[in-house]
């Protein structure tokens, strides 16, 4: 019997199939946004077992487990690593027709070369299988790595992080994927937060400038980002619940600094005001610095305070944001662009409804370098099948999917490199598709070109990252 993963998964037509394994399949990966951890690759780090490479800090996982009454004790309680296991090998037969099922044993079957699927009968076999090749070199973070054809990764990180396991990484010889930090400076945009004053007297310290005023805090940022770009970083990001824009002078952005630095309440507006000018100036800052800029918009996170309190951050209680995007994301591109301080953006909203928003917004403001302005992969709860179809088939009827620098991880997982794969093969039989159709010619150096480019080579070329061919 056929394997469910087999060569041609998810390719459903002759044309799919040529573009997939003739073009697609060997490219390079360029992951430029991830949440992998720094430390773990350059301490080149072994997983004891496949719950610790496979299970902790996943949250598709956890909330799928969730939802057939799996104790939170199994999912991130102190349950044992092998209990853990299990309770996900009883839950994944429960994802068919989720992305899941699909990750689940494309994982499987790339790094651990088996066709078995994951139920409660096979669960103490593949438990077994998979532990005695995890600890053998060649499950090493690094070389996990190295056989997924990385060439580049960059994860998400703070603008106080001393960039230590960068540098690490950065000095080992023996490495060539380049592990790039990606500044994240999201902390000192959120004012309203409990931990606002704190973290700034956390960044005061990091940056060694007294931050007892707004310029302060903006030249301290500046520093930071200054010192990010020695060591590599060429793409920031910020994760923002909603867009602001609300046109705001220095002077209003330092009042309303002051008044929260001096534990005073400030109101909504004032809130977009700070937020407004903030972003303004970091977008200029990245311009000045040749980075690219992503905005992720539309996350409602940390929504049970019950089970924040027990699980904490970070832990799969998020959901999708409904509001409208269109005046604040054209207001603060235009912002930018007024200038020409419009650095290379990438815009990803969490909400499928705003799909012809951003692609049309892109689209106000492309110059000077091919797709300037991006509309971002399919994002989180857009990460599957008809979520990155939509992404793109929108992206085409509004922009030049040909233009698009194509998918990324997000994911804290070192065996998740794979989605790579499943995004290529999406592509592929979509544009075939078109071709069985009539839509697009059978002209396989131009759609072959094609995807290779949407795959590797328009990353390679938009980020100012040199790669070791």
């Amino acid at each position: 019997m056929k394997p469910f993963i087999h060569e041609d998964f998810l390719l459903h037509s002759k044309a799919a199939k040529i573009l997939y394994h003739d073009y697609a399949k060997d490219m390079p990966i360029y992951d430029y946004h991830c949440h992998l951890s720094p430390q773990e690759i350059a301490d080149n780090k072994m997983f004891s077992n496949l719950s610790s490479i496979w299970l902790e800090g996943d949250h598709y996982k956890w909330r799928a487990m969730r939802n057939i009454a799996i104790e939170e004790t199994y999912i991130t309680g102190n349950g044992s690593d092998h209990e853990k296991f299990k309770q996900w090998s009883k839950t994944v037969p429960y994802t068919v027709g989720n992305p899941l099922y699909h990750w689940t044993h494309l994982e499987l079957k790339r790094y651990f070369q088996t066709d078995l699927l994951l139920d409660e009968e096979t669960s103490e076999a593949l438990w077994e299988h998979c532990n005695e090749l995890l600890q053998t070199p060649d499950y090493s973070t690094q070389r996990i790595i190295e056989k997924s054809n990385v060439k580049v990764i960059c994860t998400t990180d703070d603008p106080i992080d001393d960039l230590e396991h960068h540098k690490m990484i950065k000095e080992n010889q023996g490495f060539t994927t380049k592990v790039l930090p990606a500044f994240r400076p999201d902390l000192a945009v959120e004012l309203t937060k409990s931990t606002f004053n704190e973290y700034i007297t956390k960044l005061a310290e990091v940056s060694e400038i007294e931050i007892e005023s707004y310029e302060q805090l903006l030249s301290a940022l500046e520093k930071r980002a200054h010192y990010f770009h020695d060591a590599g970083c060429r793409i920031s990001d910020h994760g923002l619940e909603t867009l602001p824009f609300s046109p705001c002078s220095f002077e209003e952005a330092s009042s309303i600094f002051e008044k929260v630095r001096n534990g005073s309440l400030i109101n909504e507006q004032e809130e977009m005001k700070y937020k407004t000018y903030t972003l303004v100036f970091l977008g200029k800052l990245y311009h000045s610095l040749g980075w690219a800029m992503q905005y992720h918009v539309g996350a409602i996170r940390d929504n049970s305070d019950r089970m924040l309190a027990l699980a904490g951050p970070n832990s799969g209680f998020d959901s999708i944001h409904d509001f409208s995007l269109a005046k604040s994301l054209n207001g603060i591109l235009n912002e930018l662009d007024k200038t020409n301080e419009l650095p290379k953006t990438i815009i990803y909203s969490l909400n499928p409804i705003h799909n012809y928003v951003v692609a049309t917004a892109c689209g106000n403001f492309q110059s000077e370098q091919k797709g300037k302005v991006q509309f971002g992969s399919g994002w989180w709860f857009n990460d599957q099948k008809d979520g990155m179809l939509r992404q793109m088939t929108d992206l085409a009827n509004l922009g030049l999917l040909r233009t698009f620098v194509g998918m990324l991880t997000d994911s804290r997982s070192f065996l998740s490199f794979t989605r790579h794969e499943y995004f290529r093969r999406i592509l592929c039989n979509l544009i075939g598709d078109w071709v069985e159709k009539g839509e697009a010619p059978a002209d396989y150096k131009l759609l072959g070109q094609m995807v290779q480019d949407i795959s590797y080579t328009n990353a390679k070329n938009y980020f100012d990252i040199e790669v070791q061919e």
